[in-house]
């Protein structure tokens, strides 16, 4: 079993046919155990808003990926748990204070990141951290 902190980039994609899902949806046919700071439901409704304005997706339709999205396989945990450590790797490496929470949580569990955001993967290519973060197409 493979353990996995997964961002909203990649979390959305399980709901959201879009590139890179195919490889997303992966992380949920295995028996893996999945986390993610509770921020993600933000993240996640704040997605599927946008997407619903700019008029990508139905607003109902939206609403029902919401309530799918309570019922899929993902353990969270809080986010203030690791504010301090987050603001040092935000600091210390050019991250938003978001990223740095799923950051701070795959370094804290030694679950290693799924990223969907290559700008974010890219940024972390150098970091000392780098074998924590994983691209979604390299899910194994």
């Amino acid at each position: 079993m493979n353990r996995f902190v997964v961002d909203a980039s990649v979390a959305v994609k399980w709901l959201v046919p879009e590139i890179h899902a195919d490889a997303a949806l992966r992380l949920l046919e295995k028996n893996n155990t999945l986390t993610a700071p509770d921020l993600i439901f933000s993240e996640i409704g704040n997605v599927l808003l946008k997407k619903s304005r700019a008029g990508e997706i139905d607003p109902d339709a939206a609403v029902e990926m919401l309530t799918d999205y309570k019922r899929l396989p993902l353990q969270t945990y809080t986010t203030y748990e690791s504010f301090e450590y987050a603001w040092t790797l935000a600091e210390s490496n050019g991250l938003s204070f978001y990223d740095s929470l799923y950051v701070a949580l795959s370094l804290r569990t030694s679950f290693r990141m799924v990223t969907a955001d290559k700008k974010l993967y890219n940024s972390l290519k150098k970091a000392t951290f780098r074998k924590h973060i994983l691209w979604v197409e390299d899910i194994p």
